[in-house]
């Protein structure tokens, strides 16, 4: 049992700490959330960086708690600034996915769905079409870059064992909450327009010549006006991502710096 000497109870506390920022992280990005990642390779990796970034956390042994409430406190204030970040891109790709449903419902997908890999519930598929290439893009432009790059200042910027929750950050996280649907729409609204006047010109179609069956001609012209226009949409997807990666870094510090006492 001499080898259990070797390990500092203080040095390992901050792993720990360290460990839950990071792997509440890791495990909010989209790709390392499947179910289809395994598990183990999930928590080798958090530990890994883990290992890199706790030889440069600055840390305060005076602000570590003896007793255990204060210590699962600590433990849930890190476990909260991973969540806060890691919705920040959720809430982004939750845009695109949004903007998928409502062209994949308007094309009479909505009872066409598929299975996702990474939560295992039915989902639209332009819904997921939509996401992935959100997500190809955003790594793409080194968005997952951004991520570690942002992780690693948030430990000089919240140390570990100090949080603060101001009005400014909830403030901050309903406004991007509210700009989801607004981005949805800018994402949709070219396919969105052009299939309400698809609709609406087989409605005038459908009143002026009663005897004649519109649906027959109308749902399959939807689906091939919905799929050209969305594939056309796609570029809108890349503009918009690759605009979004540096405002989203702003954002990211923008949390970090009043989550740290301003």
């Amino acid at each position: 049992m001499e080898i259990l000497n070797i390990i500092d109870p203080v040095r390992f506390k901050i792993y720990l700490m360290v460990l839950m920022r990071i792997s509440i992280l890791l495990f909010m990005f989209p790709i390392f959330s499947s179910n289809a990642f395994p598990a183990m390779l999930k928590a080798g990796f958090a530990m890994v960086l883990s290992l890199l970034l706790y030889t440069v956390v600055p840390v305060d042994l005076a602000r570590f708690p003896e007793d255990a409430v204060s210590t699962g406190l600590m433990i849930g204030a890190e476990a909260l600034i991973g969540l806060i970040l890691g919705l920040c891109l959720r809430i982004f790709l939750g845009a695109i996915q949004l903007a998928g449903q409502i062209i994949g419902f308007q094309m009479g997908f909505a009872m066409i769905n598929v299975i996702d890999p990474q939560t295992g519930a039915n989902v639209s598929i332009m819904d997921q079409l939509g996401y992935w290439v959100g997500l190809v893009i955003f790594l793409l432009l080194n968005g997952h870059h951004v991520m570690i790059s942002v992780l690693a200042d948030s430990f000089a910027l919240v140390p570990v064992g100090y949080l603060m929750m101001p009005p400014a950050v909830l403030a901050k996280m309903m406004e991007l909450m509210a700009q989801l649907f607004l981005l949805s729409i800018k994402i949709g609204a070219p396919v969105i327009a052009a299939l309400m006047f698809v609709s609406a010109g087989f409605g005038l179609v459908s009143k002026f010549s009663p005897q004649m069956n519109v649906m027959i001609v109308a749902f399959p012209l939807k689906i091939i006006v919905g799929l050209f226009l969305f594939g056309l949409s796609l570029d809108i997807i890349a503009i918009i991502t690759r605009d979004y990666i540096p405002e989203f870094k702003k954002i990211l510090m923008y949390l970090l710096f009043f989550l740290g006492g301003g």
